[in-house]
């Protein structure tokens, strides 16, 4: 009797734990909402407003984070370097396909217009070829105006020529070369250090080289994790130029140069470098 008295407590008791649901009203809370549904990796005491809500989750989490910037739109962080290697390297042939076009149909608009009779202000007035001759004249010059405006605008901005483990440009190799010993040897001179204690880690940069060899730009695109030793790292860069000027060849091609880079500090208080992508 005693075996079927405990038996049927835990059955109960089990029973009382289980919860049923109407599996289409469970579903259609899913499906009836524009909400996402994402796993959070905190929660918080307060709940949010649901009115405010941005997702379902399995925790409540009011705030966290950088909220008022929005849920970010990818699981990877933003990085600059997402435009390089490659990628980057095809954007500039592109580019310089399209400005070889933009030369290409320059001169052609040219050609026209001088091919087109001298205007004549007695017969545009009255004949109606003459008319729309001039209209024609008119648009080319119009589109001669609007080309060789965007050419001049592009010519202002300086052109950028970003070095990867792609590039097999010989001078480019060569200058990167002369760049990378110098900043290596001024990091190993003054290896990093905070209190007294040596900093070590790694991180990568991207470096902005102008075409009189100085730096221009230092961005820590990947830390260390130590920001005291991601600062010194751009230090040491920046310490370590002039690199000296371009080459004729390189300068033809461009006004800086975008070196991205992995910087090591190594335990035996040395630095490495060496031409990354990511």
């Amino acid at each position: 009797m005693q075996w079927a008295l405990g038996i049927s407590v835990l059955v109960h008791a089990a029973l009382l734990t289980v919860r049923f649901v109407d599996p289409e009203g469970f579903n259609r809370a899913f499906q009836d909402t524009p909400l996402e549904v994402i796993l959070v990796n905190a929660k918080s005491a307060d709940k949010p407003d649901p009115r405010q809500a941005q997702a379902i989750a399995q925790h409540a989490l009011a705030g966290g984070g950088e909220a008022e910037r929005g849920r970010a739109t990818s699981p990877l962080p933003a990085s600059a370097l997402t435009e390089l290697g490659d990628a980057a390297e095809e954007a500039q042939r592109q580019i310089e396909a399209m400005q070889q076009q933009q030369m290409a149909l320059l001169a052609q608009l040219r050609a026209q217009i001088a091919a087109l009779p001298p205007t004549d202000p007695k017969q545009a007035a009255r004949s109606a070829e003459a008319r729309a001759r001039e209209e024609k004249r008119r648009q080319l010059q119009k589109m001669l105006a609007e080309i060789e405006r965007r050419i001049n605008e592009e010519n202002a901005r300086p052109k950028k020529r970003y070095i990867s483990p792609s590039t097999r440009e010989a001078e480019y190799a060569v200058y990167y070369d002369h760049l990378r010993h110098k900043i290596e040897d001024k990091g190993t001179e003054n290896f990093p250090e905070l209190a007294g204690r040596k900093l070590y880690g790694e991180l990568t940069m991207i470096v902005t080289v102008n075409f009189d060899g100085r730096v221009l730009d230092t961005e820590v695109v990947d830390s260390s994790g130590n920001r005291a030793l991601d600062r010194r790292a751009q230090a040491i860069a920046r310490q370590a130029g002039p690199f000296g000027n371009f080459t004729p060849e390189m300068r033809r091609k461009a006004d800086q140069i975008v070196v991205v880079s992995r910087f090591k500090f190594t335990r035996e208080e040395t630095l490495e470098t060496r031409l990354t992508e990511r």
